[in-house]
């Protein structure tokens, strides 16, 4: 079966984000003085030829673990996408 998986990988709250800091920055120069915080991350869509569900969020943990997501700095989120 093929499944379609999102990956959401954001930093760790406790850790400064200064591409954030950045956005933020940016977008109080163009007035928009309301937004509070900004946090930057990544969204990475797998399609994953898998036996099932559990194997296939199997496959998407490992790959997380092992390339997507630094674990020291990041953390991450799977979801999959209904057909």
């Amino acid at each position: 079966m093929l499944f379609q998986v999102q990956i959401k990988v954001m930093p760790l709250k406790d850790l400064l984000d200064p591409q954030g800091k950045a956005v933020l920055g940016g977008l109080h120069n163009l007035g928009m003085n309301g937004v509070q915080d900004v946090r930057v991350g990544k969204h990475i869509t797998l399609q994953i030829e898998a036996a099932n569900e559990a194997d296939a969020r199997a496959i998407a943990e490992d790959a997380s673990k092992k390339l997507l997501a630094n674990a020291v700095m990041e953390y991450f989120e799977i979801d999959f996408v209904k057909a």
